[in-house]
């Protein structure tokens, strides 16, 4: 069921990614939502499968670009390992930390990967912290409204069930 969860997390947020990064106009979106869904599957379900998440999540991102396979699925594979570790260890249940979660993972996947493409000369990155910030904070408040939707949800459900039950 956890497996299911997760790849279904993960496949709805590699369509949504690739639907909205050709609406815009640059071709390229400015948050990430595979990233958030890897960050938010592994606050939620731990380092293990943060990591296979992101793993997962990554590969398919790449196959799906024109990068090198790979430098992707180990950034955030990596990610998610430590952001299922450090939600492990924290208590990442308010908006903030949850807020400063999502931004942290942002800048270190940022860093990771463009770490990885200059060190394999790959690509060169001029000046990116003002799109990395950019990003970051846009991940965040989506990351932070992600989860309130999905912890508001089984709530809502079993309200509506009640409501539907007949009275007597």
């Amino acid at each position: 069921m956890k497996a299911a969860l997760v790849l279904t997390a993960v496949a709805l947020a590699l369509a949504l990614q690739t639907t909205l990064a050709q609406l815009l106009v640059g071709g390229s979106a400015a948050i990430d939502l595979v990233l958030v869904a890897v960050v938010a599957v592994a606050l939620a379900t731990g380092p293990v499968s943060g990591m296979l998440a992101g793993s997962v999540a990554g590969l398919i991102q790449d196959s799906l670009s024109t990068g090198v396979l790979g430098i992707g699925g180990l950034a955030k594979s990596v990610i998610g390992f430590l952001a299922g570790a450090i939600g492990q260890q924290f208590i990442l249940t308010s908006a903030l930390p949850r807020f400063l979660m999502f931004v942290g993972a942002t800048v270190a996947h940022a860093a990771l990967f463009m770490g990885l493409n200059v060190l394999l000369g790959l690509r060169t990155f001029p000046s990116p912290w003002k799109a990395v910030a950019s990003q970051a904070v846009g991940n965040a408040v989506v990351g932070v409204v992600a989860f309130a939707i999905i912890e508001a949800l089984p709530g809502v459900i079993e309200r509506r069930r009640a409501g539907r039950r007949p009275r007597g």
